[in-house]
């Protein structure tokens, strides 16, 4: 599976040769500029699993300014059924009646060398999101992808200095920025209205866990399994591994560690993201970490940490407890605090008067939208999204420092955030890489 730079590239030339040829063209809206008749992002969807149906694609359906043109997936069922979903919604809104012009690909290569597509959304299993947002980069779309966008931290700096060397537009896709609450307590305290912030509590919830035997079962004849696993280390098919045939209930692959880190990262980077935006270290990290969790029995499939509970200091002198629990960030000062609770949609406050506190023009404010129409606005404006990918990368490498902590036994370790090295632990080190059990996909 791996592919040299060269190849990949004489590979677009050719694909997208033939896309010219084959494909119904739209022209990239970047073409015309703000004065375009019709200036609609053009949108491929990579992936179209359980994220994607429910939370990444109808938005992009729904905006008037833009257009799903293609959608890849190695699933044939799920690809077909995106298909016909993006029709029959385009079809809706013509006057005929009908709507034929969405492609399908099973390799995502094909559709990054379509020319007429402005941006991809990445909906992917995480061990595929740095090589496919590596290559959509190189290959001049901008990106919206997954958290977590990677799964260790070098991936993180490739990703970020890539998007950066490329000049692509980068939106992590987490929507915990444009949920009132989350947004409301980051500027309370970027404000200072709860004093000088001194302690950050954040939690995840607790994953359903079991830890099934893999059995090995038959390739379903609509899989491309060899495409599925891709980066990953060969192994046995078997459904608990990869996703429900009949169904877009939670996935497998969610719980095994080839593929994913499992809640400390998936979740943890929604909740910890609001950590570093009101902490106004976002593009930074702490100097020091300490993090204890359990594992379940070696001889299962399902072998994520479900149990865990992080420490954190940073050089500004904020420490940070991050556990599994419940989903919150809570934000203590030497003057109040205030807690956004995403199970409850609500946000608490010490003294209440806080949740009353007007923030003048002068003041820190963010702007309050939707992650997708952040993307969307930024294509066209070729700004920075209120969580590229830096922003992106230093969150997950957030989770990244507490898991490897816990695969070291519980030690303390101390982290430059600028070199983004461990100071003198050269095991540490070693997990800020691939690891061995997870083969590089080259390009």
């Amino acid at each position: 599976m791996a592919l040299s730079r060269r190849r990949f590239l004489t590979q677009t030339a050719r694909l997208a040769a033939g896309a010219a040829l084959s494909a119904p063209y739209v022209v990239p809206g970047s073409v015309f500029g703000a004065d375009a008749p019709s200036n609609r992002v053009t949108i491929g969807m990579i992936g179209v699993g359980r994220q994607a149906f429910f939370a990444n694609l109808p938005p992009f359906l729904h905006f008037e300014d833009t257009q799903v043109v293609a959608v890849c997936d190695v699933d044939s069922r799920r690809l077909d059924k995106a298909k016909q979903e993006t029709e029959k919604f385009y079809a809706g809104k013509n006057a005929s009646g009908t709507f034929k012009g969405c492609s399908t690909f099973r390799d995502f290569r094909e559709l990054l060398a379509r020319p007429d597509i402005d941006a991809v959304m990445i909906s992917t299993p995480d061990h595929w999101h740095v090589p496919m947002a590596l290559a959509a980069a190189r290959a001049g779309k901008d990106i919206a992808l997954e958290k977590p966008i990677t799964m260790s931290i070098d991936e993180g700096r490739l990703l970020s200095d890539t998007v950066r060397r490329y000049g692509r537009v980068f939106r992590t896709d987490s929507e915990v920025r444009s949920q009132w609450f989350f947004h409301r307590a980051a500027e309370l305290v970027r404000n200072g209205r709860i004093g000088k912030l001194h302690t950050i509590r954040t939690g995840v919830p607790r994953d359903t866990f079991t830890a099934p035997a893999a059995a090995e079962l038959p390739v379903p004849e609509e899989l491309d399994y060899d495409m599925w696993l891709g980066p990953a280390a060969k192994a046995p098919y078997t459904e608990n591994r990869v996703h429900p045939r009949q169904s877009y209930e939670r996935p497998g692959w969610m719980r095994v560690r080839d593929y994913c880190d499992g809640m400390i990262c998936n979740w943890g980077t929604h909740l910890n993201d609001i950590a570093q935006w009101g902490n106004n270290t976002e593009r930074t990290g702490p100097v020091e970490i300490e993090a204890h969790g359990t594992y379940p029995p070696f001889d299962g499939l399902w072998n994520v940490v479900f149990d865990f509970e992080a420490w954190y200091r940073f050089a500004n002198g904020v420490q940070m407890y991050y556990t599994m629990s419940r989903p919150y960030v809570r934000f203590e000062g030497d003057q109040g605090w205030v807690e956004a609770d995403w199970s409850k949609n609500t946000l608490a406050a010490q003294p209440e008067s806080l949740l009353k506190e007007q923030i003048g023009s002068g003041g820190i404010h963010f702007p309050l939208k939707t992650e997708k129409r952040d993307f969307i606005d930024c294509i066209k404006t070729r700004g920075r999204t209120l969580a590229d990918a830096e922003v992106g990368h230093r969150t997950t490498s957030l989770c990244h420092l507490a898991h490897i902590s816990i695969q070291l036994g519980g030690q303390r370790l101390k982290w430059d955030p600028d070199k983004e090295v461990f100071a003198d632990n050269e095991f540490a080190n070693r997990l800020t890489k691939r690891s061995a059990l997870r083969a590089p996909w080259t390009l």
